[in-house]
């Protein structure tokens, strides 16, 4: 066994490393038993599941990639190379170099842990969320089995599943019998290294992942805990092992997507609606970053809208906005799928949304002014608008400098950063799109840009007396 080919690493405790295979099932089943069934390559929302594997574990805090492959390992290095950048150290471990019915392998990977290893099928997604959790819930010797309910999978599989009897969160016993257990094991496991470093003593089986052998034994002593995906509605886990699973697996990708701040339109309406759009963004591999100019447009050609000042084109602008609404939820949407999320993304997202903005209250103003060129009171929609992109622009330069002071932990005290926060909760909520379209209907736009106009500079000068002592502090 060529066993400088696995490098020295530094003493790294705690969870922090995986070891992926992706040419068997956790459990010892080949990846591809049927013709139909899921491979690695397979796409699930325009990634690999492989690369969205690496991808999840990576953002979820995993710092180092051990992966024991077979013949596929040059697609599975061509599918890393594409598509987001993988930052974190991946070594590939041939399994004719390395088989995994050989304890030398096992310890020679324990060797390189320092602490607890999550050893990872690819036939399935997972949430970020849950392998946080598992990095978190580690003790000193203990390994930990990831299952889920039954009910949980949304048809049945031809393979056996492996079931596990569970008394007080620990691990009695793992069957394939259907009627001893209500929960199922799925391809994730955490264990100390110190068990990996026993492989010899487990009576190893001629091509088969000794990992059900080894938590039988440590069952035995109480020193294998399960972590069931009931517990917690963000801990989910959907597998993938035929190509009929791929639907579901997508399904439960797009129904986790929540941004990070949402009005109740934003909940129950845009976010229903943009499902759509991100399936077709993604189909036409569209970026994160052109979707938010695609919604830029969209809120542009609805300012221009408005500024003819006639009662159906404010309607058709109101739509039009509303769908700007729409397809601004879909680049994060995009983005979080594929994992091409940016810091510069997040800004061009913001800051388009404001331009969007400071576009639409000018458009009611123009428009408003049209209808009443003539008449005394004209200038009041032009006063008002100007207003409303005052403090708009105010209120984009504040959210900004109180970003910068977040992502810098610089604010003076707890109050000021919980203010900030549920004051840029508020500011990147767009339900103020639905009650335009009401004024609009009404034939009232102008009292829209009074409530515009208020309100955007009472939010500058709130957002202002939130930030003004740490960005003191901060300069």
């Amino acid at each position: 066994m060529n066993e400088s080919a696995i490098q020295k690493q530094p003493d790294v405790q705690g969870l922090s490393t995986a070891i992926l295979l992706p040419s068997v099932s956790l459990f010892g089943e080949p990846a591809e038993l049927y013709q139909e069934d899921a491979g690695p390559l397979t796409s699930v929302v325009g990634l690999g599941l492989f690369h969205r594997t690496v991808l999840t574990l990576q953002r979820a805090g995993i710092r180092q990639l051990m992966v024991l492959v077979g013949s596929e390992e040059d697609q599975l290095k061509q599918a890393l190379g594409k598509g987001p950048r993988v930052t974190i150290p991946v070594r590939w471990m041939p399994i004719r170099e390395f088989p995994l019915d050989d304890a030398r392998t096992w310890e020679a990977l324990a060797a390189e842990v320092r602490g607890f290893c999550l050893l990872s099928g690819v036939q399935g997604v997972f949430s970020c969320p849950l392998i946080e959790s598992l990095c978190r819930e580690v003790q000193e010797g203990q390994a930990i089995v990831v299952a889920q309910a039954h009910h949980e999978q949304d048809r049945q599989p031809r393979r056996s599943s492996l079931r596990v009897k569970v008394q007080e969160g620990r691990l009695l016993s793992m069957t394939a019998r259907q009627d001893e257990a209500s929960l199922i094991a799925t391809d994730l496991v955490v264990l100390p290294s110190s068990l990996m470093k026993g492989a010899g003593q487990a009576g190893l089986e001629a091509g088969i992942v000794p990992v059900r052998r080894w938590l039988e034994l440590a069952a035995v002593d109480g020193q294998v805990r399960v972590l069931s995906t009931e517990a917690n509605r963000s801990h989910w886990y959907q597998p993938v092992r035929e190509a009929a699973d791929v639907k579901a697996a997508e399904k439960r990708l797009l129904d986790s997507l929540k941004g990070d701040f949402e009005g109740f339109v934003d909940r129950f309406f845009n976010r229903k609606v943009s499902r759509w759009f991100t399936r077709l963004f993604l189909a036409s591999g569209l970026s994160p970053n052109a979707i938010t100019m695609i919604a830029t447009v969209v809120g542009l050609v609805s300012a221009a809208g408005f500024g003819l000042g006639t009662y159906s084109a404010g309607i058709v602008a109101a739509l039009l906005f509303q769908l700007a609404a729409v397809i601004d939820c879909c680049d994060g949407e995009v983005a979080r799928l594929t994992f091409t999320e940016s810091p510069f993304g997040a800004w061009l997202d913001i800051a388009m949304d404001n331009v969007v903005h400071m576009g639409i209250f000018g458009g009611i103003a123009v428009g408003s002014y049209l209808r009443l060129a003539g008449s005394e009171g004209a200038w009041i929609p032009l006063a008002l608008g100007a207003a409303a992109i005052l403090g708009n622009g105010l209120s984009f330069w504040f959210v900004t400098l109180a970003q910068k002071i977040k992502s810098a932990n610089r604010w003076k005290t707890p109050v000021q950063a919980a203010w900030a926060d549920f004051m840029l909760k508020n500011v990147a909520s767009r339900d103020f799109s639905v009650v335009m379209l009401l004024f609009a209907i009404l034939g009232k736009l102008h009292w829209f840009l009074w409530m515009a106009s208020i309100g955007s500079v009472l939010f500058s000068c709130l957002m202002l007396w939130v930030i003004r002592p740490s960005a003191i502090t901060s300069v």
